[in-house]
């Protein structure tokens, strides 16, 4: 993981965090409503609705990776989610997780960034992050790679594929994902896990089960290639509405923030 070699900057900086006691200053209604939120209850209806779909797919609930999508939610609520038993956390932004790193530098959480990563905040996703899930260019990769501390570090990431006709989606197009992973699979403190996509939103989730079927299909054929420091393992797809079918179709993660944490603005 990529804490290895980050440790004193980026204890420095949690440390700042904490020091000064910040929390995110966001306005949302999670955190007007904290104290009547059913937190607990929400996160046990999610790891149920998981190990049905689990189930149904011949699987084992442990195989899935709740992620949880906490973007926005202030870190009172992100404790209770970790008391309740959740360990991975997703954040969109690199300065919204130093604050909520700082303030929740007790816990052993894992952190996955899982929002577009411009290549000037590299060196920040590199320092905050377990997991990159967002890689859509060499670029990225590259500057990804270059900023590690030490060379002995390994970062784990996925590609994320732009699967559906929206050109407001970030992604790497299906067919230029081979060769990214070529190119990526040439940095030596990176490690290609697996890919992640974000679908067209359908109401009708059976809807959606093609393009979750695809991505799974693509990372079969990218393990064929048999690509250096490449290991189709994790597939992230799959969302508080839609995840059952990702499960169904291959999902390794499931990245889950209306369930758990309620609507947000």
């Amino acid at each position: 993981m990529a804490a290895s070699c980050h440790v004193c900057d980026l204890q420095g900086r949690i440390v700042a965090a904490a020091t000064k006691m910040r929390e995110v200053c966001v306005t949302h209604r999670a955190a007007d409503n904290t104290p009547d939120m059913e937190l607990e209850d929400n996160i046990a209806r999610v790891r149920k609705r998981i190990a049905a779909a689990c189930r149904r797919a011949g699987r084992q609930p442990e195989s899935i990776k709740l992620v949880a999508v906490s973007k926005t939610v202030p870190s009172a609520l992100i404790r209770r989610a970790y008391e309740a038993g959740v360990r991975d956390f997703g954040e969109n932004r690199a300065q919204e997780a130093v604050d909520k790193r700082g303030a929740l530098s007790d816990l052993a959480a894992v952190w996955h960034l899982i929002g577009h990563l411009q290549t000037n905040k590299a060196k920040s996703a590199r320092e905050l992050f377990h997991w990159v899930q967002t890689v859509d260019s060499v670029r990225v990769a590259q500057k990804l790679d270059q900023v590690a501390l030490c060379r002995e570090d390994r970062l784990p990431v996925l590609i994320q594929v732009r699967l559906g006709d929206e050109p407001t989606k970030s992604g790497v197009q299906e067919s230029e994902v081979l060769r990214l992973a070529e190119q990526v699979s040439t940095l030596s403190t990176l490690e290609l896990r697996g890919l992640m996509v974000l679908p067209p939103y359908f109401e009708d989730t059976e809807r959606v089960r093609p393009f979750f079927r695809r991505l799974r299909e693509l990372a079969r054929t990218l393990e064929s290639a048999r690509l250096p420091n490449v290991a189709m393992q994790e597939l992230s797809m799959g969302m508080s509405h839609d995840f059952e079918v990702a499960i169904e179709e291959g999902a390794t993660m499931v990245r889950v923030g209306t369930a758990i944490f309620g609507e947000r603005d």
